[in-house]
């Protein structure tokens, strides 16, 4: 007669179907250094009197994907703001954060924040030429994209877009990066 021991408690979380957990994942990504981005763009007006709200949003997924034609990828959350915004609006602008804007980043990265009106208040961006969005003051490299695809991938959706125009406003310091669940400086 075949014995079998019962299955021993797993105090870790429980893996999916394919044997890694959300927080094997996690853990294992987290160890992987990233850049840290603002995306933004504005919402089209209510009326054609308005001007509409401008919206941001921290990322460290977002890479080069193409030179010719220059193409840009960011990963968004379904169903989250941005997304919703980008679905609708094809316009947006990418702020690249100096390692002194992590202020910056953590005010754009909040669960449950105030409205983003109040969170670009007191900083410094102007707006770009193509796209409308804001471009961050001090940031070390803009760029302005227009959504030429998007791709649905899990429980986010990355989308592609088509740089219209890029710019280099700030050569000083270093890039602010992301790594270990926290914001870091290079050296």
């Amino acid at each position: 007669m075949l014995q079998t021991k019962p299955p021993t408690p797993r105090t870790e979380a429980v893996p999916h179907a394919e044997g890694v957990s959300n927080d094997e994942f996690r853990g294992a990504l987290a160890r992987l250094a990233a850049g840290v981005v603002l995306i933004t763009a504005q919402e089209p007006p209510l009326d054609e009197h308005g001007r509409g709200e401008d919206v941001g949003m921290t990322a460290t997924a977002f890479m080069s994907v193409s030179l010719d034609p220059p193409l840009v990828m960011v990963s968004l959350r379904n169903d989250s703001r941005m997304d919703d915004l980008l679905a609708e609006q094809p316009l947006w602008a990418v702020s690249v954060l100096a390692e002194s804007q992590r202020h910056i980043a953590g005010r754009f990265a909040m669960k449950g924040r105030i409205s983003d009106r109040l969170l670009f208040e007191d900083i410094p961006y102007v707006r770009g030429d193509v796209t409308g969005a804001p471009l961050v003051g001090g940031a070390l490299a803009t760029l302005e994209c227009r959504t030429e695809q998007r791709i649905t991938a899990g429980d986010h959706t990355l989308v592609i877009g088509r740089v219209l125009g890029a710019q280099l406003p700030s050569g000083d310091g270093g890039p602010l990066t992301y790594f270990r669940g926290r914001y870091r400086q290079l050296g």
